[in-house]
């Protein structure tokens, strides 16, 4: 039986909840050991490893990441930025028994030192099923502002 949206819906849910409210560590095991997180600069680009890109993020450099959050050494975390994110338009590009892509847009409320940012994203997940349990594969975030200058970005998108 092939996922469902529904199925793949409630594990994007539970990624956005982790992200907003800062479980970091729990967020990392929602990641398959060969999982991929990527916000490219190129709206257009598919070959995220041979162009520049705001977030290339492998197992050890998502680690790294999840360390610089939790202990404020990069002073683009301190203080931390509170998310809110919504996502919605879910569309199922594909599904079989094994896995799936699914593309959504996101809509991210940052909150820090009083002031309100917004980042609207496209969003494609890859999500495998492993021992039974959907693990994220690849996170593509498209941001619309991709090829505008961001300011710091000191979270996970």
């Amino acid at each position: 039986m092939s996922i469902t949206l529904n199925e793949a819906i409630e594990m994007i849910t539970l990624e956005a909840d982790m992200l907003d409210h800062g479980d970091f560590r729990e967020w990392l095991s929602l990641y398959t050991p060969s999982g991929i997180y990527v916000v490219p600069i190129d709206p257009d680009t598919e070959e995220f490893e041979k162009t520049l890109n705001y977030a290339y993020d492998n197992a050890e450099m998502r680690e790294k990441r999840v360390e610089r959050l939790l202990n404020g050494r990069a002073i683009s975390a301190a203080p931390p930025a509170k998310t809110v994110r919504l996502q919605a338009r879910y569309r199922m590009l594909e599904s079989n028994a094994e896995s799936c892509t699914l593309r959504c847009a996101q809509m991210l409320t940052e909150l820090r030192q009083g002031r309100e940012r917004y980042y609207s994203a496209n969003v494609t997940f890859r999500l495998v099923r492993i021992d039974g349990a959907l693990k994220i594969d690849r996170k593509i975030v498209r941001l619309l502002t991709s090829t505008e200058a961001l300011t710091a970005v000191s979270y996970i998108l």
